[in-house]
């Protein structure tokens, strides 16, 4: 999948979302555990009609944040991939566990829907290249990319690890092996970077997932049966203080007291 270069029209932004570092992965895979245990959490004690309502106006609220700001701002975009991590998973888990779509169909319903929004993107931008989401449309794809990655990765992680009966751990292992393949494909063969890149942010969802559901599901089903409200609180605990590091960095980047 490689990217062409960008449309000719004029950015009307500054880029807005981060560069590609290894604090964006660990921040990223922090934020699938807690997304995953925070809309356990919402569903377990408030039900799924009222845990879908507050998803989806947290969801709202941060990407209204991220849509007006002018460039990357460390809080709000993170902000907004920790609501499309809660949204993005309640979403898959209301398909398969409410409505009834078996996961392997959902599964794959969302894994088209992923190419679809690639495709479209790929065509009418000439690019999915990151490095340059400076206009509104482009924005738009990121997001949408964002959480379709998201229920996608909430519906394989949960076949393997239920419906193959892999268990938590073993599917969470899969997929940090599998995350490390574009990095291989990429040296060996040469993969676009592109390619390589949505590979990697689609795989992180399953890793920290996985994990996180084998903190909080009960003995039974392979886990340690701690509070999710807990688990949730410590991958937020972690996820402020990295994004709190990264806010003194832009500052310190843009030559501004810390």
């Amino acid at each position: 999948m490689q990217a062409s270069a960008p449309a000719k029209s004029a950015p009307s932004l500054l880029n807005t979302v981060p560069q590609i570092t290894a604090m964006f992965w660990l921040v990223k895979i922090l934020s699938t555990g807690a997304g995953e245990t925070g809309a356990d959490f919402l569903i377990e004690f408030l039900g799924p009609p009222i845990a879908v309502i507050l998803a989806v106006l947290g969801l709202a609220a941060t990407l209204t944040l991220q849509f007006r700001a002018r460039r990357y701002v460390v809080w709000v975009y993170w902000s907004a991939v920790m609501m499309v991590s809660v949204s993005g998973t309640i979403i898959a888990d209301v398909v398969a566990f409410v409505i009834g779509v078996p996961l392997w169909l959902s599964s794959l319903g969302f894994l088209g829907l992923l190419a679809l929004t690639l495709t479209v993107w790929r065509w009418r931008e000439g690019t999915l290249s990151i490095h340059h989401i400076d206009t509104p449309r482009r924005a738009a794809f990121y997001w949408i990319t964002v959480l379709v990655t998201f229920t996608l990765g909430t519906a394989v992680g949960d076949y393997l690890a239920v419906i193959v009966n892999l268990g938590w751990v073993p599917t969470g292992l899969v997929f940090a092996g599998l995350i490390l393949l574009p990095a291989l494909l990429r040296a060996r063969f040469g993969l676009a970077e592109v390619a390589a890149f949505w590979w990697a942010y689609t795989m992180t969802r399953p890793l920290g997932a996985s994990f996180a559901d084998w903190f909080v599901q009960p003995p039974i089903r392979g886990g340690l049966d701690i509070n999710s409200g807990f688990v949730t609180l410590v991958l937020a605990v972690c996820i402020v203080a990295c994004v709190g590091w990264l806010a003194q960095q832009q500052r310190t980047a843009a030559g501004l007291p810390t």
